[in-house]
């Protein structure tokens, strides 16, 4: 950390911020996943008017059924209205914290690319005060360049991948719900 100059600490805090969101978001979508509620079940659930267990019933279904039963009116033009916001609601959350994701990958080579320019301009500084005769120093920075180069690459490079892996988790989900929600409004 100390090697790489006054750029290691931001791109810690970009790797740091990045990955707390990635873990965010797959929990996220992978309880959205897990416990699935049968369309069938979720007309049941809303002729009933009747909340979803959340015990029993945590994914995308059930978030649509439990959202529109919360704000339901009763009366049934209304209530497609309802419905439909309550899918473009829930569909909208899907993609939370993505943009910033790819943000922060994509910003974590630049700041690579600015150590690089920093350590390049602390080795020419020992060029024009030492000449060539102080290997050490100029090692120093051609290191201190290659190792912010080489941390902003394995920052963005798996950054990049789960913003795209998490991008086609939230389409699957969105189009999920989607249909959830094209469904319960024949049934309302």
């Amino acid at each position: 950390m100390r090697a790489g100059g006054v750029t290691m600490l931001p791109l810690a805090l970009v790797s740091l911020a990045m990955w707390l969101l990635i873990v965010d978001r797959a929990l996220f979508f992978r309880r959205l996943y897990r416990k699935n509620m049968p369309l069938n079940i979720a007309s049941v659930h809303l002729r009933e008017n009747r909340m979803p267990d959340p015990r029993r019933y945590c994914g995308a279904v059930s978030m649509v059924v439990a959202g529109f039963i919360q704000r339901r009116s009763n009366d049934r033009r209304l209530d497609r209205f309802i419905l439909d916001e309550t899918v473009l609601t829930i569909n909208r959350s899907l993609n939370d914290h993505l943009a910033v994701i790819g943000v922060l990958a994509a910003i974590a080579p630049l700041l690579g690319l600015l150590g690089t320019v920093t350590g390049m301009i602390d080795t020419f500084d020992i060029l024009s005060v030492f000449g060539t005769g102080n290997a050490k120093g100029m090692a120093g920075g051609i290191s201190e360049a290659l190792i912010t180069t080489q941390t902003g690459l394995l920052v963005a490079i798996p950054g990049l991948y789960m913003k795209g892996f998490l991008d086609r988790r939230a389409r699957n989900l969105q189009q999920r719900v989607a249909r959830t929600g094209y469904y319960l409004r024949r049934q309302i």
